[in-house]
């Protein structure tokens, strides 16, 4: 008998981490430092289940192809959401939207030419180097949060931010030359 994959752990984790999208945004756009910790504690509780979704689902061996359709689309929304919330309340300033549109601009374009690629029945694997691009998006944003609850974060924050969005136009750029015999029609 099949499982539905709404049942599975792994799967439950990850609705879990697109559905804390909605209260961590409200508790940034609200303004209070207070609850901007409770932001934050979220946020660390959203981020961190990118990890555990993924081990438990290897360690259980709970594969769907809802969770792997799913577990990308959250990271992008849990990214893109909050990098809008953090422009919307003057988190991010005009320097800081560089890496950030960067960041978001590779989080549309690569699914974009993975569904493209897809319909010619090429695959772009997920590289490393784009596992540790989530992964340093996703502290990055803690630190920004956490910059409004601890003074003197700001450089640091910064640098944080422009390295996710160097690395995320780095792996951009991986899978663009890796596609592009695919889209220049010179594939063998």
């Amino acid at each position: 008998m099949a499982r539905n994959p709404l049942l599975l752990v792994p799967n439950l984790i990850t609705i879990a981490r697109i559905l804390a999208i909605i209260p961590i945004v409200a508790l940034v756009m609200e303004g209070s430092t207070a609850l901007r910790v409770v932001a934050l504690v979220l946020y660390i509780l959203a981020a961190a289940s990118d990890w555990l979704d993924g081990y438990l689902a290897r360690a259980w061996n709970q594969y769907s192809p809802l969770g792997r359709m799913l577990d990308p689309i959250a990271d992008k929304l849990l990214v893109g959401i909050l990098i809008a919330a953090l422009a919307w309340d003057g988190s991010l300033s005009a320097l800081d939207m560089i890496p950030a549109i960067a960041i978001l601009f590779r989080e549309f374009f690569i699914p974009g030419l993975r569904e493209f690629l897809g319909n010619a029945a090429v695959v772009l694997p997920v590289s490393k180097l784009a596992k540790w691009k989530t992964t340093i998006q996703l502290v990055a944003l803690a630190i920004v949060l956490l910059e409004r609850v601890v003074p003197g974060l700001g450089l640091v924050s910064d640098i944080a931010l422009w390295a996710a969005g160097i690395l995320t136009l780095w792996t951009g750029w991986q899978y663009l030359l890796a596609s592009w015999p695919h889209l220049s029609g010179d594939a063998k």
